[in-house]
């Protein structure tokens, strides 16, 4: 998966009047002028330099540049941070923006800078270490695992058990992990009522009210204006394409089914994207750049609505070209209207490309979901679709915030 973290190669030229969405990793930082001092220290072979505008730092084998009104800011001390709250006290606005240390010092473990005013910093070593660009350039948000059928089905990801899920917080963090690396988890024997799959989703998040309501229960009725209230097939697809932030978890748990077919299809879209990556840096990018508007429109009965996003297909963070999140949805994408037309052409290459990389049949995991078995998808990863059925099918399930989910995995001590 290193390839979702490298450097983009493509230059596309795009004709936009607009500021770039990617930064590559390689972007060079602002030169630090005029040498002024340099020092060495014993502790993780440091060794850091006082430059004009910038204090050059080699801690642990990294060089590391820190601009001086980003010191400043970033001080601890007890007038300037709140220990209790974890917030900023000092007023950044009131900082000089071409300030420098009057006084610096660094010892084993810790830089210590005097401001013209007299104010004093202290600043631990490997706390600038672990949060300097440098660090997070080379280093992923969340980690994951991408996957294809073989990749998933051979890790033998185990499911979660209600009765443990419920009571043991070890085995919400296993699950957690899970959920984490694969971007789907389960939970298994879980009493087939709406009732109790409100509940197991609770043990871990709040569940994020939409149009659709809190929780949602719905059979191929055709009571909502959406697809998926039919027998119909449905191709792999993210849900709530059409929200500015679309949700980011999405629940799913089979009630009852008295017929045939119907086996939910799953798809690991950041594998996909690795792929794309791979083999077309330049339609990667152009995917990540252009945004592309998503549109929900329903006048039935009771419910009308009107709902609009706008986003590129292929979310990355600009530090590190990591993907974050991924908005693919064919059945609600709107009109194509925010570039030139030289660029339409090409936009619908790369979808093309992408697309034919996400139905490939190794990359599709088939899952059958029966009464009992609930399962977590992260809606902005994890494709999911369904085949056609026949009979009665009754699903139930709701949307969960995504914070709320990393901050339950964030407190169990897991990396989210």
């Amino acid at each position: 998966m290193a390839g979702l973290f490298c450097r983009f190669i493509g230059n596309l030229r795009l004709d936009l009047k607009r500021a770039h969405f990617i930064r590559g990793p390689g972007k060079p930082l602002r030169e630090c002028r005029h040498l002024q001092k340099s020092h060495h220290t014993a502790t993780q072979s440091s060794y850091w330099k006082l430059r004009e505008d910038c204090l050059e730092l080699n801690y642990g084998g990294m060089l590391m540049h820190f601009d001086y009104v980003w010191l400043r800011d970033h001080c601890h001390s007890a007038s300037c941070y709140n220990p209790k709250t974890n917030q900023r006290s000092l007023d950044t606005a009131s900082v000089d923006l071409n300030i420098r240390p009057a006084k610096t010092m660094v010892d084993n473990d810790h830089l210590f800078l005097t401001w013209p005013d007299g104010h004093e910093s202290k600043y631990n070593l490997s706390w600038l270490a672990k949060n300097s660009y440098e660090e997070k350039r080379q280093s992923v948000v969340q980690p994951r695992i991408l996957w294809n059928s073989d990749i998933y089905t051979n890790s033998k990801v185990p499911s979660a058990n209600w009765d443990t899920f419920m009571s043991c917080d070890d085995e919400v963090r296993k699950f957690l992990q899970n959920y984490l690396l694969y971007g789907i988890a389960f939970v298994e024997d879980v009493p087939a009522t709406v009732e109790a799959t409100e509940t197991v989703t609770q043990r871990i998040s709040l569940i994020r009210e939409t149009t659709y309501g809190k929780m949602w229960s719905f059979t191929s009725d055709f009571s909502r204006g959406d697809t998926a209230y039919s027998t119909l097939a449905l191709d792999r697809h993210t849900d709530t394409s059409y929200l500015q932030e679309p949700c980011g978890i999405q629940v799913f748990h089979c009630l009852r089914h008295e017929g045939t077919g119907g086996r939910t299809l799953l798809v690991d879209g950041f594998y996909s994207a690795e792929k794309l990556l791979q083999r077309s840096p330049e339609n990667f990018e152009l995917l990540a750049q252009v945004p592309v508007r998503h549109e929900y429109i329903e006048n039935t009965g009771n419910h009308q609505n009107h709902m609009i996003g706008i986003g590129p297909l292929l979310n990355v963070y600009p530090w590190n070209n990591e993907v974050y999140m991924i908005r693919y949805n064919n059945y609600d994408r709107s009109v194509i209207n925010t570039v030139p037309r030289d660029v339409v052409k090409r936009w619908y290459v790369a979808h093309r490309e992408l697309t034919t990389e996400l139905r490939r049949p190794e990359n599709e995991l088939w899952v059958k979901l029966t009464p009992g078995k609930v399962i977590f998808i992260d809606n902005w990863r994890v494709m999911h679709g369904r085949e056609s059925f026949t009979g009665l099918r009754q699903i139930c399930g709701c949307y969960l915030t995504r914070d709320d989910v990393l901050s339950t995995a964030r407190s169990l001590g897991l990396q989210a």
